[in-house]
């Protein structure tokens, strides 16, 4: 790209950015295409798979006895990485429809929270997909979102009208998470005196407006999650996808994850995947932009280690390195992690970094 090309990218990226409307605000301007000079187009040069395919979902009843309840998520984390819950005890209904609401207040109502930087914990802006290197800048999802970062947020910055069921739901999913994470790790068979503790170290509330032409955008890039797990709640509209990979499904194609009613759903992150010594798996997921008049709306709850433990060492758990099974991942801090992760972008690019070769591998 030249550089006068460089210039007017940047020059368009900041006027965008100091609108404060995001791609709401375009949307709502009237836009019949996308805009040429935004870096919304997604370039060739992002791998991707226009092939689709059906699979099962795996769905697990919390309200089954726990012993089997942690058999049925280890299952469905070994296998394929992202499964549904049921009869979970949380209402995320309230906190779906808020974020919408706040999505959707007028531009003189939402625009003064427009950052990119975190102010009190909180950011509201088109965040920029994490590309990393040779990636020829950033690119932008068609997506608005507003989050939350740990550890505690200032809600107050919020409008009233939507602050309640977000700290609502920020509090209750955070309790579910860190159960979750608990089954999880037992699920890997290791003793009662294990533990991962984790936050909810990122509340990502998702806008999806419909796009005018879907095929030329990202509502979210190929990627696997920065985290221990991910805990999704989002409306019936739909867009999310996850790549089948592994065992006799391996062929390379996208598969539609349809939401289910009163269903969260949970995806292992990286960070699980590496302490697991890849027992178990960290999906590639995207959502697809959509031509419809509904946008789509999310709250992924991604989870991770509490902040004051970036000296800690995280690896494979000892009990499940073995002579057959050699350590596959050198020990990690999560501030080594989230470095790899910003330099080399999402998935395997970045995990890679910790892959012990396999002439060094040890019990």
């Amino acid at each position: 790209m030249a550089a006068n090309d460089n210039y007017g990218t940047a020059a368009a990226l900041a006027k965008y950015h100091e609108s404060g409307g995001g791609v709401r605000g375009l949307v709502e301007s009237g836009v019949t295409s996308v805009p040429p000079y935004f870096q919304f187009v997604a370039p060739a040069g992002i791998p991707g798979s226009t092939k689709t395919t059906t699979f099962a979902i795996p769905a697990v009843d919390l309200s089954l006895p726990r012993a089997a309840i942690v058999s049925l998520v280890g299952q469905a984390a070994r296998t394929c990485g992202i499964f549904h819950v049921t009869n979970h005890g949380v209402d995320a209904g309230a906190a779906v429809s808020a974020v919408r609401t706040f999505h959707e207040l007028p531009l003189a109502s939402r625009s003064p929270l427009y950052t990119v930087t975190p102010v009190g914990g909180v950011t509201y802006a088109t965040n920029p997909e994490p590309a990393g290197k040779g990636a020829g800048g950033p690119i932008l999802p068609w997506r608005d979102s507003l989050r939350f970062l740990s550890p505690k947020p200032d809600f107050g910055r919020v409008p009233e009208v939507c602050r309640a069921a977000l700290a609502g739901h920020r509090h209750c999913v955070e309790e579910f998470g860190k159960e979750m994470a608990g089954m999880l790790l037992a699920a890997l068979g290791v003793g009662p005196e294990r533990r991962l503790d984790v936050e909810a170290w990122v509340m990502a509330c998702h806008y999806y407006p419909p796009c005018p032409e879907p095929e030329r955008v990202l509502g979210a890039g190929e990627h696997t999650d920065p985290c221990v797990l991910t805990v999704l709640a989002q409306d019936d509209v739909g867009g999310l996808q996850f790549r089948l990979d592994g065992g006799d499904n391996d062929d390379g194609a996208w598969v539609d994850v349809p939401p289910v009613a009163g269903a969260l759903l949970i995806n292992v992150g990286d960070v699980l995947k590496l302490v697991s010594n890849d027992e178990y798996k960290s999906v590639l997921h995207k959502v697809r932009s959509r031509s419809g008049q509904d946008a789509r709306v999310s709250i992924a709850t991604l989870f991770n280690p509490p902040k004051g433990v970036d000296s800690d060492l995280f690896g494979p758990l000892p009990e499940l390195v073995t002579a057959e099974k050699p350590a596959r991942y050198r020990s990690f801090t999560m501030a080594e992690f989230l470095k790899s992760r910003a330099e080399f972008g999402h998935g395997s690019s970045s995990t890679e970094r910790f892959r012990v070769a396999d002439d060094e591998r040890a019990v």
